[in-house]
């Protein structure tokens, strides 16, 4: 069975296909410009894909007929999408219009990658069918997208989650191994306090992802960690963890820096449905962060 991945090159991407290698599947993964995967396998390729322009996307399908589409690829910095709203609403809703199009003719599973920002973080603890109310443009892109999946006419289901961090394999940094950084040179870097999230071992996510398309799992599925912490309480433990002085680490909130895109103060995710229906179990942060500093 042939499975198609946007976003290939990226962090999570990585972890997908890599995932991925062991299993029957054969893995087109695509991404914008060269790959950046070092991956040799039969059952493996990487070829490139402007899913924001649909004759590229057209001509993708037509060669390789994917039965499976993991659409991860996003434009993801907050700030970015407020400051370029043109571009991030091309890049995460017409790209998602032109891959749920081309998915139709070729009568595709749709799985599509979103994110706790649709929500306007005044609860936390989000279930499936909270209702969604974005704060930023960012999150408005992802729900407006999320609302064209729920009317595709093929089998599909919307995978949540929150502050994925772990190995950043693809180059790309995470929250965890940017703090390593500044803290190794003895800079101080400025970290939210007043932001709670059940972050997400990036590993427990392509597993989950994987699990759900195996199963054909329809519908809307949370997953992340079963910790609540804040960025601040993350990098405490990571500095912890590395023998780093963690007081570099300046507590601040939202009064103190003035982002460019509001971010939800609470979110955090019930993942009771993936736990029942997925079997999903995500490992403890501590273990996340073994993992994520690994040799």
């Amino acid at each position: 069975m042939k499975i198609l991945i946007t976003g290939a090159n990226g962090f999570l991407g990585h972890y997908l296909v890599e995932s991925l290698l062991n299993t029957n599947y054969s893995i087109i993964a695509t991404g914008k410009g060269n790959s950046r995967l070092s991956f040799s396998a039969d059952n493996f390729l990487y070829t490139e894909m402007d899913f924001t322009n649909a004759a590229s996307v057209n001509e993708i399908f037509d060669t390789y007929n994917p039965e499976i589409v993991i659409h991860a690829g996003a434009m993801s910095k907050p700030d970015e999408c407020e400051l370029n709203k043109d571009l991030a609403y091309n890049v995460n809703v017409q790209g998602s219009i032109n891959l749920l199009e081309a998915a139709k003719l070729h009568n595709c599973f749709f799985s599509f990658i979103s994110t706790d920002f649709i929500f306007d973080g005044e609860k936390g603890n989000y279930r499936e069918e909270d209702l969604p109310a974005p704060v930023n443009f960012y999150g408005q892109t992802k729900l407006f997208a999320e609302e064209h999946v729920k009317e595709y006419k093929g089998d599909w289901n919307i995978i949540r989650t929150i502050l994925v961090y772990g190995k950043p394999n693809s180059g790309r940094q995470n929250l965890l191994t940017i703090i390593k950084r500044k803290l190794e040179t003895k800079e101080g870097y400025n970290v939210f306090d007043d932001q709670i999230r059940t972050p997400t071992y990036v590993g427990d996510l392509a597993n989950g992802i994987i699990t759900a398309i195996t199963k054909k799992a329809t519908g809307v599925f949370h997953i992340s960690g079963n910790e609540e912490l804040s960025p601040y309480e993350m990098g405490c433990k990571t500095a912890d963890y590395l023998g780093l002085n963690k007081s570099l680490l300046r507590k601040i909130t939202k009064s103190d820096l003035k982002e460019i895109a509001i971010r939800p103060p609470i979110t955090g995710f019930d993942i009771s449905k993936a736990k029942s229906l997925l079997n999903y179990q995500p490992i403890s942060f501590d273990e996340g962060l073994i993992k994520t500093f690994s040799n």
